[in-house]
């Protein structure tokens, strides 16, 4: 019989005691005298009774010698009423200290005499364990679901999922269809890592299979699922930006990536805090369409870039969404094809989606007045979608955000362990220079893909966009007559959303939650997604602040050493 989700566990009867095996024996021993037992009260009013005797001599004869002292009595004159204290104070001590002493002592031979009893009871435990066996058969291994787990052996499947599977490993029946027809999400997933494991040979036994809501992702974030990945999730901060407090969630599995960002985040809250400025938000995307001729596609260009015909585009494209709104368009000829690269506000939304639709009435309306065009594609790749483009680097896409923070310079000293004077020249040969020398585009800083990467997975971003989000330039000057720091990022194409696509999923919600951008602004659309934007500069901030002075100061070896190396094999573990 299958067991839902979970290895079924074969039942151990209960264990005999110590204690138990005395009563089957008819009570060899007695139970045990307690030091108390002699007393003519209950041991816990006699513990009472000597204990406020204690308390109250000992109170009464301070506050006599007290007086004495003060009136110059010699204190070995005492009274009757002296006498009678002294003497409840010491019978109270030596009650108190035999009682409890005698507890310890007891307490001490008490286990002497258990582990003697133990060592005798296990000797006749084993022995009736050794019968036992000889006389029982193995025990059969346990059954297993299709949860990524240790078990060795998978769990029997019902018999009409047994037959599901064959007809799936036959080609009989697609896999993609089986959510549709089950519609059971989970038991669809189930089935088709089944066939895949006949299919392969793999047992994948490392991929978790339940424990997560299938449902959540039909239809919007993954198809043919079979399980999900498991990564862990730190959180660097505080990081203080814009004189707000943000803890901020980054899902990874490079070690000292956290807790580098995080050494950059306590930089920074010391030094007073970074500021942040949102320059622009649009989204773009750029279809291409070929003419007859170079000349009729320059025709076209012609009328979209004309500002007298923008509000007719703008209508049109703003019937998509009621938060799509057009900015503006920017075409480029190549011969007879022409690129149009729209741009527009998307909300709260990251908007690919929602710019589409809208890129798709304009070209319905076009079609009209300019019959001859022949649309190739919605993308044309001059938007430019997890692309690296000079074209995001210089005209922005989603969010241009710029970030920056002065860091004083014992803070430079005594948290960050280098000078102003050795960030500032290493972030001009490394950053700047460095990256010309390789031809760098968008690249001119330490590691900045290394932040933007980890804080996407953690809040349901799309992390293929990491490649133009993380365009981005580090600058440092010393300031303040050269003691203190300034250190900015300029990043032009910040692409992010606060709804839709994987934000809507539990984790990488909790984590947009932390945050305080979770779902749409109401009140104000598209700011959660700003400030979203905000955040990951700043967190790039602080990580680029920490990586450039580990680097500065020669501990960027032995801090990967110390927490990017581990001895444990978990390839072990997961099998």
């Amino acid at each position: 019989m299958a067991v839902e989700g979970r290895c079924r566990r074969v039942p151990l009867p209960p264990p005999t005691t110590r204690r138990g095996k005395q009563q089957q024996q008819g009570g060899e021993r007695a139970r045990r005298v307690q030091a108390g037992d002699a007393l003519p009260l209950p041991i816990r009013h006699t513990n009472l009774i000597f204990s406020a005797l204690f308390a109250a001599s000992l109170a009464y004869l301070m506050r006599r010698w007290r007086e004495k002292i003060r009136t110059s009595t010699p204190l070995h004159v005492v009274g009757l009423a002296e006498i009678l204290a002294i003497c409840g104070l010491v019978a109270s001590l030596i009650y108190l200290l035999s009682f409890f002493g005698i507890a310890f002592v007891q307490s001490v031979v008490s286990n002497s005499d258990d582990e003697e009893e133990d060592e005798d009871f296990l000797i006749d435990s084993r022995s009736a364990a050794a019968a036992a066996a000889q006389a029982t058969p193995p025990p059969q291994p346990a059954p297993c679901s299709l949860l990524g787990s240790a078990c060795a052996a998978p769990e029997k499947m019902p018999e009409e999922d047994e037959e599901i599977v064959a007809e799936v490993v036959a080609g009989k029946i697609p896999s993609y269809v089986l959510e549709t027809r089950l519609g059971d999400c989970r038991r669809a997933a189930g089935i088709r890592r089944e066939a895949l494991r006949r299919t392969t040979g793999r047992e994948i036994r490392g991929l978790p299979l339940d424990g997560f809501d299938y449902a959540s992702i039909l239809g919007q974030c993954c198809e043919l699922p079979v399980g999900y990945v498991q990564l862990p999730v730190g959180v660097a901060g505080p990081l203080v930006l814009d004189g707000e407090r943000f803890y901020v969630p980054m899902a990874t599995t490079e070690g000292c990536l956290v807790a580098s960002t995080n050494r950059g985040c306590k930089a920074i809250a010391e030094s007073g805090g970074a500021t942040s400025v949102v320059l622009q938000d649009g989204m773009t995307r750029a279809p291409v369409a070929r003419f007859p001729s170079a000349r009729r596609a320059a025709e076209l260009k012609g009328f979209l870039e004309n500002p007298a015909n923008f509000d007719t585009l703008a209508m049109v494209f703003n019937r998509s969404s009621r938060f799509a709104r057009l900015q503006r368009v920017k075409c480029a000829v190549a011969g007879r094809n022409l690129y149009m690269r729209f741009s527009c506000s998307t909300g709260d939304a990251m908007g690919m989606n929602m710019v589409s639709k809208g890129v798709q009435n304009v070209l319905d309306y076009l079609q009209d007045d300019f019959p001859d065009m022949d649309v190739i594609s919605i993308s044309g790749n001059f938007c430019s979608d997890k692309k690296s483009a000079a074209v995001n680097w210089i005209e922005g896409r989603g969010k241009s955000v710029v970030c920056e923070a002065v860091i004083k310079e014992e803070v430079v000293k005594k948290v960050l362990k280098t000078n102003v004077q050795s960030l500032v020249e290493l972030n001009v040969i490394k950053n700047l220079a460095g990256s010309a020398v390789a031809g760098a585009l968008g690249g001119f800083n330490a590691h900045a893909s290394n932040i933007v990467t980890a804080i996407f997975i953690a809040t349901g971003q799309d992390p293929a966009q990491n490649v133009e989000s993380s365009q981005c330039i580090t600058m440092l000057e010393a300031v303040n007559d050269g003691k203190d720091l300034h250190i900015s990022v300029t990043m032009p194409s910040i692409e992010v959303g606060t709804v839709g696509g994987g934000t809507q999923l539990a984790s990488q919600s909790a984590c947009l939650d932390l945050l305080g951008v979770k779902g749409a602004n109401r009140e104000s659309p598209g700011s959660n997604a700003r400030l979203l934007a905000a955040v990951v500069a700043g967190a790039v901030l602080a990580g680029e602040l920490s990586l450039i002075s580990a680097q500065a100061a020669g501990h960027l070896v032995q801090s990967h050493m110390k927490y990017n190396r581990s001895s444990k094999d978990m390839s072990k573990v997961a099998s």
